[in-house]
């Protein structure tokens, strides 16, 4: 239902078909198929995931599948009713998108052109193109050749859910996109030279025939280490929270962001305005007269 009807990502589904075989696992030991399971044992199995010290936010997402799988069971007639509609799940609080500076992004692309061989411009098209358009991993590695036209101002994405986007795409990042390409094909690796070159914007070995996310965090790592910067500070959904950041701070409209970053709810884009405050009243803190006057005191 979640791949048919919902068009729900590959990730989702692989995320909740784990959390269901752990349910069934424990029902199992209790002796009570999954599919008649009660309010009473649900809530143990939660209880169970807090005594293995799991944090808020993953108990939660657990429980979201479970609510799915067992309102699915009551909507088909498996069973009457929906055992998950008292239960109460752990309170957690949304986790702040992560940023780097702007002078951070500056760097980075500093230290990809560092890099050895075609990777250095390799690099250097993944942080344009993260950082120019705050497309997902996913959505960067999948990207096919022909979505990057020359005559082309935007770029069409196809994201979660199989939902397509078109987001602006700057003239800097297509140059060096192009650039990566032909320092690929100039190395003579059978990557480059093969039909599946011809349909990836990032072709490879890799059995998909495309860079993996991996492969993909592992390059924005190295040119972060040749940066001088932290390498755990640097990810692709990093680059995508500074995309949204960068852009809010210089005042973008959470519309346009939604659209842009392609969340199907703008209170996920809203997670944004968050930051800005933090940064706003932090600055003040560190800056202002009567703030330091306060700390003195």
């Amino acid at each position: 239902m979640l791949a048919a009807e919902r068009g729900a990502a590959r990730n989702t589904l692989s995320a909740y078909a784990t959390d269901l075989q752990d349910l069934l696992a424990f029902c199992d030991r209790q002796g009570v198929p999954a599919t008649e399971a009660g309010t009473e044992l649900l809530r143990a199995w939660l209880r169970r995931l807090t005594d293995l010290g799991l944090q808020p936010r993953t108990a939660a997402r657990k429980l979201s599948a479970l609510r799915q799988f067992y309102r699915f069971l009551a909507r088909e007639g498996v069973r009457p009713d929906d055992p998950t509609e008292l239960l109460e799940g752990p309170k957690a609080q949304p986790a702040l998108p992560r940023a780097i500076a702007e002078a951070e992004v500056e760097a980075l692309l500093a230290g990809a052109a560092r890099l050895e061989g075609h990777r250095a411009a390799q690099a250097r098209a993944v942080i344009e193109l993260l950082y120019c358009t705050g497309l997902r991993a996913s959505e960067l590695v999948a990207l096919p050749a022909a979505a990057l036209r020359p005559d082309a101002p935007m770029l069409a994405v196809r994201g979660k859910g199989g939902r397509e986007r078109l987001v602006p795409i700057s003239a800097r990042a297509k140059e060096a996109a192009t650039a990566a390409r032909e320092a690929l094909a100039e190395t003579g690796r059978k990557s480059a030279t093969g039909p599946q070159a011809q349909r990836w914007l990032f072709p490879s070995r890799a059995s998909s025939g495309h860079m993996t996310r991996q492969a993909l965090g592992l390059l924005l790592k190295d040119a972060a280490l040749e940066a001088g910067l932290d390498p755990e500070k640097v990810s692709p959904h990093v680059l995508r929270h500074s995309f949204a950041s960068h852009l809010l701070a210089r005042g973008a409209d959470l519309r346009s962001l939604q659209v842009l970053l392609g969340h199907a709810d703008i209170a996920t884009t809203q997670i944004y305005t968050k930051v800005l405050e933090e940064r706003l009243r932090a600055l003040v803190e560190a800056h202002h007269p009567l703030a330091e006057r306060d700390a003195a005191e």
